[in-house]
Parts: structure tokens; sequence; C-alpha cells
């Protein structure tokens, strides 16, 4: 017999579990089916983000940016260290301790909110009057039977063709935050965020790292101000990356891996490592979802087909985060969840794809939300836009770090905040403001006037606003 649920959430990724949350909230009897595993074969909630994607990637940056303040920083504050080493066993342990204290966190937050947990995989098998039959296969399998079904179970790495990952020599994300010895020279292909995050933690750590992007351009998805600034950044960092690079066959050897590949010139090159990671993208995860047993529809990529509010083909199932279209980005998921768990009791969920933000946590961060400069001049919208320098804001210099700036789109009539865009640092905290912002459609003008605290990192986002209507006061 099915233990019957009013809602059935597979998957506990950033989706899910705020999505299993948010229903039982509003008073429905819930299920989520999960997974992960952590070492001791425990129950891992958290999907990719918090077990190998954005949580443990946040702790390795912090200890590889610590340990480059002390190498290269610390000095000029007048701190003496001598040299400074790195045990990346006990880095790694911390990072460890970071993700289960998330897993724990999550668990107690089912708890607190009445929603069963069941650990293993949760897969479709028949629709049925009442709703639909989910079968959990894990330590015992059981089936469950849920009125309404919603479909968080997230993506996974793809791989290079003909070469999969073995998480040794070819890593994917979850095999870069697991090297246990910072290797001498490492190749990353990808530039994206995956790339750049962990490239930048083993280059702070003393490897040799060199990035093969395919695109033509660095950060394309990026406003151009601001990729060209992280360039010249990176460079000056020693993180080599080439753009327009085609990377061919790669080999593994006893001692590493070779990428044949062919520079943005056409010229014939190879690339010799001791490990490679590969960050190309994401494909949508719903392999063993058994969606062809009630005839879930997939689009041509493997993803499930979704309309405007995370409605599928199938009344009553719904799906949300990285299996279904739209930017995979785990705040994105979230909102997803919680506007999906509204519209199951008759509320009005609401999710903003144009004020979705997006940050790349390297340092200096980089963070971003609306449209592009290059965009809008592709769409032929006229705007106006100012920036402004950390070099001429006074807590950036009382910090060391003054690099970067904070650029403002706004329109040309209307001085509505059309994109912002920030290199520098925090700015993943800064970006905040402009989000509120735009989803409250305010102008320029609006942040110029808002008293912003002194000295603060904000002001700059206060200046750039000004610098729309060219009345910088600190530049």
């Amino acid at each position: 017999m099915s233990t019957q649920f009013d809602v059935i959430v597979i998957g506990a990724g950033p989706g899910g579990y705020i999505a299993a949350i948010r229903a039982a909230q509003l008073g429905y009897r819930v299920a989520c089916i999960d997974e992960w595993k952590n070492a001791k074969g425990g129950a891992a909630p958290g999907g990719t983000c918090t077990n190998v994607g954005c949580i443990p990637s946040k702790a390795l940056l912090q200890s590889s940016e610590h340990f480059d303040h002390a190498n290269h920083h610390f000095a000029e504050h007048g701190i003496s260290v001598g040299t400074p080493k790195m045990d990346v066993a006990k880095m790694l342990a911390r990072k460890d301790s970071v993700v289960k204290q998330n897993n724990d966190g999550i668990l107690y937050l089912f708890k607190k909110n009445k929603v069963t947990f069941f650990h293993g995989r949760g897969s479709f098998v028949k629709a049925v009057p009442e709703g639909y039959e989910i079968a959990v296969q894990g330590d015992k399998a059981e089936t469950l039977l849920g009125q309404q079904v919603i479909v968080a179970t997230g993506s996974s790495p793809r791989a290079l063709p003909g070469t999969p990952f073995d998480e040794e020599n070819i890593l994917s994300n979850d095999g870069a935050l697991r090297i246990g010895a910072t290797p001498k020279k490492l190749g990353v292909i990808g530039a994206g965020v995956i790339g750049l995050e962990m490239g930048s933690v083993w280059r702070r750590l003393g490897a040799e790292v060199t990035i093969l992007e395919g695109m033509p351009t660095f950060l394309g998805m990026a406003d151009e101000a601001v990729a060209k600034e992280a360039k010249k950044v990176f460079d000056k960092q020693g993180l080599k990356v080439e753009v327009g690079a085609k990377v061919g066959e790669v080999k593994v050897a006893k001692k590493g891996v070779s990428v044949a590949y062919t520079n943005a010139k056409g010229e014939a090159q190879t690339l010799d490592v001791d490990k490679l990671i590969v960050s190309i993208g994401r494909v949508a995860n719903t392999q063993g979802l058994n969606a062809e047993a009630v005839g879930l529809k997939l689009d041509a990529r493997g993803a499930i087909e979704v309309d405007d509010e995370c409605r599928t083909s199938l009344k009553g199932v719904w799906a949300i985060g990285d299996v279904v279209r739209g930017p995979m980005l785990a705040h994105k998921a979230e909102e997803e969840g919680v506007a999906v768990a509204e519209r199951i009791a008759g509320q009005h969920g609401h999710v903003n794809f144009d004020t979705i933000p997006s940050v790349i946590y390297t340092s200096p961060e980089i963070a971003w939300v609306g449209k592009t400069e290059q965009q809008l001049k592709e769409a032929g919208v006229k705007y106006k836009a100012g920036s402004f320098p950390f070099l001429a804001n006074g807590r950036a210099r009382a910090l060391g770090d003054t690099t970067g700036f904070v650029k403002m789109i706004a329109d040309a009539e209307t001085d509505e905040i059309l994109g912002v865009h920030m290199i520098g640092p925090l700015v993943s905290e800064l970006i905040s403001e402009a989000v509120v912002a735009m989803e409250f459609k305010a102008s320029a003008e609006d942040i110029a006037r808002i008293c912003h605290a002194h000295p603060t990192l904000s002001e700059a986002t206060k200046e750039a606003a000004l610098a729309v209507d060219k009345r910088t006061l600190n530049f």
C-alpha cells in the first residue's frame, strides 16, 4: 500500500528542498526524495550546489584567498608570518565540514517543517486516479502516492565527447573539489563560472593554470567592459586564458593528461598538464526518472518541457531548476520552487528572469543583473551609462583592494535601470541592491538620491548612478 502525500518533490537541491518546505508551510503533507550520499553512505540533501558546487567551491575559494593574502598582502598591513604553507588535506577537510553543516541544516529544516524525507532515487511508476505513484529505490524500496509532483532533479556535468570523467585525471566539478595535492600544471577546458573559480583556487595554491575557452571572446555573457577588466586582472595574476581554442584529442598517460587543440590563429598546439578540469556546461538530469512511464515530455536536450509557470505536459506535475529551461543557477531554482508551491496553493508565484543576478566568485568578484551594453545596442535600445571605479572608493582603499568598478545602464528617456554590472571586492553582496532597484523599476536617479553609509563599497553603486547623469561626486 502506497504512502499518500499531497505533494512529492523529487530532488532535494536548492529548488527541491525549498519547494518542499514552502509547500509544507502552506499546509500540505509533503515528501521529498533525494539520493545524494555522504562519504559514510548517509543522506546528503542539498544537491550539486551543496555537495559538489556552490558551497564547497566557496569554501575552497575562501581558504585559497587567505593563503594568497598571507603570501602577498599581509606584509603591507605590517603582519609578518614567515613563509605560509598550505595543508591541502586540512583545507579539504574544512570544505567537507562546511558541506556537512549544510546537509544537516536541510535535514533539520525538513524536520522543523514536517517534511517527510526519503533517502533514495525517486522515479515515476504510473499515473493513477489519485495522482502519481512514485518509486523510491534506497536502503529499502518504497512506493509513494502524490496528488502533485515537483521534479527538481538538477543537472550533471557535460563530458567531452569520447573523454569520460574518471575524477582522477579528467575531472568534473566534483573531482576538481577533491584534488589531494596542488598540481604543478593544471588545465581547464571552459572559462565559465566553474572553470574560472576552480582555476583561481589552484592558481593561488601554486599551480600553473591554463584555461582553454572555445568561444572567440572572454566572458561573452558579461558586459564587455567587465569582461575586459577581468581578463586584464586575471592575466596579471598569472591565470592564463586562451580564447578561440578548439580542443581535439585528449590523452591520459601515467603522468598526466595531454590536450591537442587549435588556437585562435589556427595553429596546432599541445597542452600537457597533471590534471584536467572539464567545465563545458551541464545537462539536465532526467536519466532514471522513468519519464516515459507517464508520458512526461522532454525536449531535444533531455530537459523537461515546461510553460512559463513550470507546468509540464502532465496535469499535477511540475518541474523546476536545472532540469528545465533558463539559467542553471541555484537561486533561480529556489525562486521557482517557492513559486510552484504557491501556485499549487492557488497563489500567484513570482519569478522574474530579468532580475536574476549572476555572480562569479573569483578575486575580483564579478556580478551583474539585467541587460549588458552590447545587448542593448543589438536591440536598438537608447540608453545612457555611468561607471565608478573602486580606486576612488574610500572603503576599497582601506581594504587594500581597489580593482574594478560599478557600471549602471539606464533608459535614455525614462531613466529606468536596465542593467548593473560590477567587478571588484564583494560585489556578490553589492549586486542585491541593483536587483531590488530593478524589481521595483527604479531609476538611476532613485539610487543616486538614496543615502549610502560612508565609508562603504556600496557608495560605488550610488556614484555609478550619479555617473549616469554625468555628476559623480568623488571621481
